[in-house]
């Protein structure tokens, strides 16, 4: 779940409707400088699902010791350090399953998801926060994913592509597309308001890479530089639910309220 505060409560936005958000920015991305990723339909499915693992766990959201939604939010842009705060066997299993879900469906989109995954629990967490008796199930479960990342890459060189479109250069490319929009997703659904930069040096059609500035003007409206889209502006909307409140007494509150409230649309808008 993702979080934005607003004057009587909290916007929820769930895990999937994030990741189909940053599917829409790569579905968007390439223009006369900026290289589109290429196999097309693969990566952008990779984008679009890489989240749906958490579909069930979304239904039912959690709080934190203050009682607020237990949420990615605007204090955690920038970091991934907070296995403290939750359950790690479970929050594994839900990773795992995200992965599963899409290797089974595509190997190209599923090496993504394992690449994007690993990344998420080594270059960017904080193993000080993690329980010392829990660091062996880590370590088994990213030794796991790499191993499956060697069989997706194999079943993906097999599997009719270009010999380009399988290169390790171009699957790095491809992962690093998803960081990027995955992140500038995270930033449209938080309402991020402080100056930011994609993470990673993305593909440009001379062969070079630059990174990617994100600049906040408006509400859930940013201005980048360099601009990766054919079109400025471009907006898209994403799916969220109001609940009423800062805090709530106890998870069950939450989700009754969650529950219940209507699904809303919000506009994020890109511009050059």
């Amino acid at each position: 779940m993702l979080r934005l505060e607003s004057e009587t409560g909290w916007w929820l936005v769930t895990h999937q409707d994030h990741a189909r958000l940053a599917g829409a920015f790569a579905q968007a991305w390439g223009n006369e400088r900026f290289l589109p990723p290429e196999p097309r339909k693969n990566v952008l499915l990779g984008i679009r699902c890489h989240d749906d693992g958490w579909a069930a766990r979304d239904l039912e959201p959690q709080i934190t010791r203050e009682g607020k939604p237990s949420a990615f939010s605007t204090d955690l842009v920038g970091k991934y350090s907070a296995f403290e705060e939750i359950d790690l066997e479970d929050y594994l299993a839900v990773r795992e399953r995200a992965v599963r879900l899409m290797a089974e469906q595509d190997a190209y989109a599923g090496l993504l998801v394992s690449m994007h995954t690993y990344n998420l629990l080594t270059e960017r967490a904080d193993r000080s926060t993690i329980r010392p008796e829990l660091a062996p199930l880590l370590d088994s479960f990213l030794a796991t994913q790499e191993e499956l990342q060697k069989e997706l890459l194999g079943r993906s060189r097999s599997g009719g592509f270009s010999q380009d479109e399988t290169s390790d250069i171009r699957v790095r490319d491809h992962f690093r597309l998803l960081q990027a929009t995955d992140n500038l997703s995270l930033l449209s659904c938080v309402g991020y308001q402080q100056p930011a930069t994609l993470p990673h040096q993305l593909p440009l059609r001379d062969g070079t890479y630059t990174q990617v500035g994100v600049e906040p003007v408006d509400e859930r409206c940013f201005r980048l530089d360099p601009y990766p889209f054919a079109e400025s502006p471009i907006i898209v909307q994403f799916p969220a639910r109001h609940v009423e409140g800062k805090v709530f007494r106890t998870a069950a509150d939450l989700q009754a309220k969650f529950t219940s409230a209507p699904i809303s649309y919000l506009n994020v808008q890109l511009t050059a």
